[in-house]
C-alpha cells in the first residue's frame, strides 16, 4: 500500500470532497488536497534500503472555521499509525473565501523483495 493510497482510504470516511495535486470542477464549501511531497529511502544500511518513506501534505481548504475538521483530520491520522511532521495555517484566501490550512504526514513501509 502507498501512503496517498492509505490517506484517500481515510478521508473518504470522515466525509470530507478529496483530490490528489489540485482540486478538480467546481470546488465546494469544504475539500481536501493530498500531494505527494518525497519517497526517501531515510532508514537503510549497506546501500539495501529496508524501509520506503513517503511524504505528503493534507490542504484542507474551508469556508468556515478549521479548528474541528483539523482536529479531525488528526486524531484520524494517529489512530492509522500515520505521522505528522507539521500542522500550519497556510493563510485566508480573501479572493475565494478558503481558510488554508495544511498537514504534513510520514510514513515507513517495509520494501518488499
Amino acid at each position: 500500500m502507498s501512503l496517498l493510497g492509505e490517506l484517500n482510504d481515510l478521508v473518504e470516511n470522515i466525509g470530507i470532497p478529496v483530490e490528489t495535486g489540485v482540486f478538480t470542477g467546481t470546488a465546494p464549501d469544504e475539500y481536501l488536497v493530498l500531494t505527494p511531497l518525497a519517497d526517501s529511502f531515510a532508514l537503510h544500511a549497506d546501500n539495501r534500503p529496508q524501509y520506503d518513506v513517503q511524504e505528503a501534505r493534507i490542504s484542507l481548504y474551508t469556508k468556515s472555521s478549521y479548528a474541528e475538521r483539523k482536529n479531525q483530520i488528526t486524531c484520524a491520522l494517529l489512530a492509522a499509525d500515520i505521522g505528522i511532521t507539521d500542522r500550519r495555517f497556510i493563510s485566508h484566501e480573501d479572493d475565494t473565501g478558503y481558510f488554508h490550512y495544511a498537514i504534513d504526514v510520514a510514513k515507513s513501509y517495509e520494501m518488499e523483495e
